[in-house]
């Protein structure tokens, strides 16, 4: 009894052990007991989408105004923006993708693609490249062979199969009748013989990244028929068997096997990578948001100014018509003038509030369904200012901060270097298939001496004792090794011609070439993104000082303009056609200062300096949580 109670505590270790101890796993307090058991069959669930603003938005809100500075806009994009929050799955999936790995499992890839992040309302209405919700770029791959895309079902795998690195216990259990007719009466003195079988069967199988496959089986069964020649009857026979096969060539070593372990392993990488370029494609679209917000509002202020120029002509014509110095035709041109004015400021306010509209659904997790989001105008308190003196480095540092900055650069090398991995996958399936096999195994036989009286010549049974006995007898002799079985062997498979094996290897060099190309179009595209970007900020400069020198040029000519027409050496037509070209140039000069903070930007986001530039860290946008507190309110908001 003693031993048959020591092999049952001994087959239950063993069978517990691959799940691990309670003491390993960390259980929550509404978990029971035996959760450490229970926890692989189990759904973890996630907890649900937070939909829910942070605070600092109204915060923000003071009388139906949403007082915005550039600190706040970013500060709300990396809390509520939901291309980020979107993002922010992409690790979660990666941690996912490495646990299959760990298990043997295919790779089922990690979400690459960068949503470019919402567009001006300027750019909507010209019809450019809204770059939305909807829109993404690709990051470049990292599936490791798979699809490649969040979620993906569709996986593909080439090269040696990989072992189950996850242990597998099985179990069953049978029951049997069967009857046999006999057509010979003399050795049974029966008619038929039946057999009633019990078979309960226990083992557990476990692969390895050498290509080594262990298994072991617990076999029993118990047999009870009629057949009086049967010296123990019913009888109890059982084994215990150990099996391991282990791959010589195709499938053999650590580095092929635990290849999609290391290409998950470096999806997770890939992962953060793919969150830091969305970090800084949507700032950067935040950024952009706001300064063109800037210089609508701005706009408006110059139309407005334009009307009231417009008005008040229109007023002192009407003036002197009325005294009979000027004709009434004057009136005419005047008023036509004012109603033109009025229609651009019409559409310079619309503009702006689409443009509030736009910022407003990027800072917020549920757009504008909130009411007092909704109503609430967005009043910028951090205006536009150009430096005295760009502080550019030299071209050849901003290209090397670059190249070792932006996230696409290592996310590529990342790409190539599973390639690489994959490839030995492929170089071992060209290799025969070779494996040994070793076969080791404990058989047992016990029972009751059969009670079915004997008929013939034999008139007693001669039962060895040592085959008497219950269960206990069984794993008696099975624990003694009394009776082994030992066999070993070799499988060889070599394919003809191998063309498979072939067009894979083909397959996955061609890539690697093909992703060694696209490295180099990136870092050469890298060169020119900051080349060009630093041209735009030259341009952009050279433009403003243009535009500010027009604009008082302008104002100059207007005022000139308006007292010979006072004096009555000028007309109408001349003091409206100056007004509207101060009007333009005012226009001109709030593009213009608008187009080099957007150049500013651009130059930023090319060297990789976005993050630095406005104190971002990341942990801070993986948790949606910024440390720092809302921009002070101005003194007419308090």
């Amino acid at each position: 009894m003693r031993t048959l109670q020591s092999a049952i505590a001994l087959l239950c270790a063993s069978l517990l052990l691959p799940f691990g101890a309670p003491g390993q796993v960390q259980t929550s307090p509404n978990e029971g007991t035996f959760s450490w058991f229970t926890r692989p069959y189990t759904p973890q669930h996630l907890a649900p989408v937070n939909l829910a603003n942070s605070n600092r938005l109204e915060s923000l809100l003071r009388a139906g105004k949403l007082y915005l500075s550039l600190e706040d806009a970013i500060a709300l994009a990396l809390e509520n923006n939901l291309d980020i929050e979107l993002q922010r799955y992409g690790p979660q999936v990666a941690r996912a993708d490495y646990q299959r790995a760990q298990a043997g499992g295919l790779l089922r890839g990690v979400p690459t693609a960068v949503q470019r992040g919402p567009s001006s309302a300027q750019a909507q209405v010209l019809g450019g490249a809204t770059g939305g919700a909807g829109g993404g770029v690709s990051a470049g791959g990292g599936g490791g062979g798979t699809d490649g895309g969040a979620g993906g079902t569709i996986i593909t795998a080439t090269g040696a199969a990989l072992p189950n690195l996850d242990p597998v216990m099985f179990t069953s259990y049978g029951w049997g009748h069967r009857t046999r007719p006999q057509s010979n009466t003399v050795t049974t003195g029966l008619t038929s013989i039946f057999f009633d079988t019990h078979s309960f069967n226990y083992g557990i199988q476990k692969g390895f990244l050498t290509g080594t496959t262990l298994s072991f089986g617990w076999n029993n069964d118990i047999f009870k028929s009629n057949n009086p020649l049967s010296d123990i009857n019913p009888s109890k026979q059982g084994n215990f068997s150990f099996q391991v096969s282990q791959r010589l060539l195709q499938g053999f070593g650590v580095a092929v096997n635990n290849r999609n372990i290391r290409v998950a392993r470096n999806n997770l990488r890939v992962s953060d990578l793919v969150f830091k370029q969305q970090v800084i494609t949507t700032v950067s679209a935040i950024i952009n948001l706001y300064w063109d917000l800037v210089s609508f509002g701005e706009d408006v202020k110059v139309k407005r100014q334009a009307l009231s120029l417009a008005e008040k002509l229109y007023n002192d014509n009407k003036k002197q018509v009325e005294i009979g110095t000027l004709a009434p035709i004057e009136i005419v041109s005047a008023e036509a003038q004012v109603a033109r004015r009025q229609q651009e400021l019409t559409l310079s306010e619309t503009q702006l509030l689409q443009q509030e509209t736009i910022i407003k659904n990027a800072l917020s997790r549920t757009g504008v369904a909130s009411p007092s989001v909704a109503d609430a105008r967005i009043i910028p308190t951090t205006p536009i200012r150009i430096p005295d003196v760009d502080a550019v480095q030299p071209i050849q540092d901003m290209v090397e901060s670059a190249l070792s900055l932006r996230p696409e650069i290592e996310q590529t090398e990342i790409n190539i270097e599973n390639t690489k991995i994959g490839i030995k996958g492929s170089q071992s399936q060209l290799l025969p298939s070779l494996d040994f096999q070793l076969s080791l195994q404990n058989n047992a036989l016990a029972g009751d001496v059969n009670s079915l009286p004997l008929r013939g010549m034999r008139l007693n049974r001669n039962v060895d004792s040592f085959f008497i006995g219950g269960y206990g007898t069984v794993l008696s002799q099975l624990f003694r090794r009394n009776f082994p079985d030992y066999s070993f062997g070799f499988s060889l498979n070599i394919p003809i011609r191998n063309r498979s094996a072939q067009a894979d290897m083909i397959r996955d060099q061609l890539s690697l070439r093909q992703q060694e190309i696209r490295r180099q179009q990136l870092i050469n595209q890298i060169r020119v993104d900051v080349q060009n970007a630093l041209i735009a900020l030259q341009q952009a400069r050279a433009r403003h000082q243009a535009a500010v020198k027009e604009r008082i040029l302008q104002e100059q000519t207007l005022e000139a303009e308006q007292k010979k027409y006072a004096l009555g050496a000028s007309t109408v037509f001349f003091v409206i056609q100056y007004q509207r070209d101060l009007a333009q140039a005012q226009s001109a000069e709030v593009a213009a200062l608008a187009t080099y903070a957007k150049a500013r930007v651009e130059l930023e986001r090319a060297t990789g300096q976005t993050l630095q530039a406005y104190n971002i860290l990341i942990d801070e946008a993986l948790r949606g949580q910024v440390s720092s507190p809302p921009s002070p309110l101005p003194p007419q908001a308090r």
